[in-house]
This record gives C-alpha cells, sequence and structure tokens, in this order.
C-alpha cells in the first residue's frame, strides 16, 4: 500500500545535534591540510561552524516537500520514493538509483527538466514520469529490520514497485554507484519489462566476485582509464574493507558523532568529484551538509553501510546463459574523472550497447556535478526507444 509521505523532523532532534556539535572533541590534526591522511582537520572545523550558525535544514526540508513523495512496504522492506509526473503526451516512467554516500536528493536538478522538459528549454515530447526511490536503509527507507537486501535484491524490489506498485508494465531506468548494478541487474534478469537502461560507467554483475574486463579490451578510447582503476585500487579501498566486513562497528561510532559521520561522507565527496581538491567548486556547504543530514536525521549510516556487506556476500547468479548479458538496450556515459570504469570493447560484449558517450568534466556524482550533461545523455537515449 503507498502512503503519501512528508518530511517533518522535530525539533529536539535539531537541539540534540547543536549539542552534539557544540562538545565535539577535536581529533589533532597537522600537515594535513591537502587532505592526504584522510578528513582535513581545518575545513571540517569550517563546515561544523556553519552547521551550527548559518545552516538551515528547513529551507531544504521545504524544498524535498514541494515535490511529490511517498512510501510503500514491499515484501517487508520499507521503500521512500519520490514520484513526479511528466507533462508531455507521452511520458516515459524512468526509476533513477543512487548510490553511496549518494541520497535520492543528488538527482533533484533532473527533476525538473525531465518531467517538465518544454520549461527547461527542451521538447515536450522528451518527457518522463520520474521516480527517485531512496535505496533500502537509506535516507527515508528507514528503518530496514531485514537483512540480506543487497543489489540483487533491490532489482527485484525496484521491479514490484515499477510494475506492482505504480502499474508499469514497462520503465527505464538510469543508476551510478550502487545505482549502476542495480540497474544492470534489471537489464539483464527483466529485460522484457525494460524500455532501455542507463547508467553512468559499467560494471560486471560479479563485481564483488571479482569480475573485471579483460587487459586487451582497453584500447586507445579507454586512455587514462587503466591508470585510474589503480590508482583508485590503491588508494581508495580502506572504506570498502570496511563496509564489507564489519558496518556495524564504524555505524555505533557515527550514529553517535555528527562530526565524525560528516568527516566520513564529505572526504568521498571531496576525493571522488571532478573538483580538483576544493570540494566546494562541485558541492556548497549546504549541498555537503543536506546530504549529510539526509543521513543524520534518520540513522540511517548503519543500514546504509550494510548495503556493501550484504551485496559482497549475495553471489550473483545469471538469470540465463545468452549473450550479451544485458539484453535491454544499453545507454553508457563515461567521465573521465569517475572513480573506476570498464572499456567500451568489454561493454561491448556485455551489454546491448546502443549508445556510449565519454565527457570530459564531472566525477563519480555525475547527475549532481553535471545535471545538463546527465538530461541531455537521458533524452538522447531515451528518444529513439519511445513507442
Amino acid at each position: 500500500m503507498v502512503q503519501p509521505f512528508r518530511i517533518e523532523i522535530a525539533e529536539r532532534q535539531f537541539q540534540d545535534l547543536r549539542e552534539r556539535l557544540d562538545r565535539a572533541r577535536w581529533a589533532d590534526d597537522f600537515a594535513n591540510d591537502d587532505w592526504r591522511y584522510g578528513t582535513s582537520g581545518r575545513y571540517l572545523r569550517e563546515l561544523a561552524e556553519y552547521w551550527r550558525g548559518g545552516y538551515d535544514w528547513r529551507v531544504h526540508e521545504r524544498e524535498i516537500n514541494a515535490h511529490p513523495q511517498f512510501r510503500a512496504v514491499i515484501d517487508g522492506v520499507p521503500i521512500h520514493f519520490i514520484h513526479q509526473r511528466g507533462r508531455g503526451p507521452r511520458p516515459i516512467p524512468l526509476v533513477l538509483t543512487h548510490g553511496w554516500p549518494w541520497t535520492f536528493w543528488d538527482f533533484r536538478k533532473l527533476l525538473g527538466p525531465l518531467t517538465d522538459p518544454e520549461a527547461h528549454g527542451g521538447s515536450v515530447e522528451d518527457a518522463f514520469d520520474v521516480v527517485v526511490p531512496s535505496l533500502p536503509g537509506f535516507g527515508f527507507s528507514t528503518p530496514l529490520t531485514k537483512p540480506g537486501v543487497s543489489f540483487i535484491r533491490t532489482a527485484d524490489l525496484w521491479l514490484e514497485l515499477m510494475t506492482g506498485v505504480l502499474g508499469y508494465p514497462r520503465f527505464g531506468a538510469h543508476g551510478s554507484d550502487f545505482g549502476l548494478v542495480v540497474t544492470e541487474q534489471l537489464g539483464h534478469k527483466y529485460a522484457e519489462h525494460m524500455i532501455g537502461i542507463h547508467v553512468q560507467g559499467a560494471s560486471p554483475l560479479d563485481f564483488f566476485a571479482g569480475g573485471a574486463a579483460d587487459p586487451s579490451d582497453y584500447g586507445p578510447e579507454d586512455a587514462g582509464r587503466v591508470a585510474r582503476n589503480a590508482s583508485f585500487a590503491q588508494s581508495e579501498l580502506g572504506y570498502l574493507a570496511l563496509q564489507t566486513t564489519k558496518p556495524q562497528t564504524l555505524a555505533h561510532a557515527l550514529n553517535d558523532s555528527p562530526v565524525g559521520l560528516c568527516a566520513w561522507l564529505v572526504e568521498k565527496r571531496r576525493t571522488w568529484s571532478d573538483c580538483g581538491g576544493d570540494v566546494e567548486r562541485r558541492f556548497s556547504k549546504d549541498e555537503l551538509l543536506t546530504g549529510v543530514m539526509l543521513y543524520w536525521l534518520t540513522q540511517s549510516y548503519g543500514s546504509s553501510a550494510r548495503f556493501y556487506y550484504e551485496s559482497a556476500r549475495e553471489v550473483w547468479k545469471p538469470s540465463h546463459a545468452r549473450m550479451p548479458v544485458i539484453e535491454a538496450p544499453t545507454g553508457i556515459v563515461v567521465f573521465d574523472n569517475d572513480i573506476i570504469g570498464m572499456p567500451r570493447r568489454w561493454a561491448e560484449r556485455y551489454c546491448n550497447l546502443k549508445r556510449w558517450r565519454r565527457v570530459t568534466r564531472g566525477g563519480h556524482f555525475g547527475a549532481a556535478e553535471e545535471p545538463a550533461t546527465m538530461i541531455a545523455e537521458l533524452r538522447e537515449f531515451f528518444r529513439p526507444l519511445r513507442q
């Protein structure tokens, strides 16, 4: 059963937050203005000071509540989602799936242009009915009390959400980060229900079991990708090791400390975005803190981290042995400054590839960093698939 949803955070939560920020016990930090050891204490203090005195959650709460939100319980899992209908003669239903440390709100700049393209310089023929769920255990898709909810299981939940709950027999999908593999699983297991899938980057569905491209797949068109993948593997997998093995240990710390949670999440925004070391080139303080607040206010860091644990332990099993693995029409946009990615030759073999575009600007948070690019990509990819 679908219930309308509205965010209404009790004032006592803000009082508790202010008290915790006032009592923060700061770690010693030296020789770290370049973030080489992790989150810079100097920047973290600056951000926390703004959090205490300049940031107004209610402004952002009102902005989110301006969009139609709902909650449904599917197979015992609470799912929060925006469902914004398109203004046009034949809107395509489109589910957008985020990842970690994203939230559903990272797609906010896409909502207006995708649902009402004519009002944003586009063609009325390109309208979408947009559905933006929060991943299970993230944000308002809580409390999650059921173990075993992985990206594989989430694809099953999304099918039920789109076809059973919302009544769309066929739909399109886009995803990044964890949303990438959820979307690929939809294109693999449920191709008959998919108008098409569009993803940022590409990943083997058995990634957690060691799936990878053959070195011979990398050609001149993938210049720089091998080195970037290697750099990520060497210096950026500490979070992955923790969240796939002992997520609850870290959850106890970050659920108690807003400064700790902020440090953990904002470091990834800086390192994984195309910001040149200055995170505020891509995300304002308000944007950074709203992302943190969507974890803090819902106490969802722990269950979001468990998504890694569950996904690493549920071995992906193919639903068919045909090639390509992903039979749904597939579009891929590759941001040069994304953290990791597969080569085009691999994608041509693995997917029913209809569109591939490489973009020089933008990093891991493509929809938030370069929304105009993502909007154009989604319009272009789905245009020939409209019937």
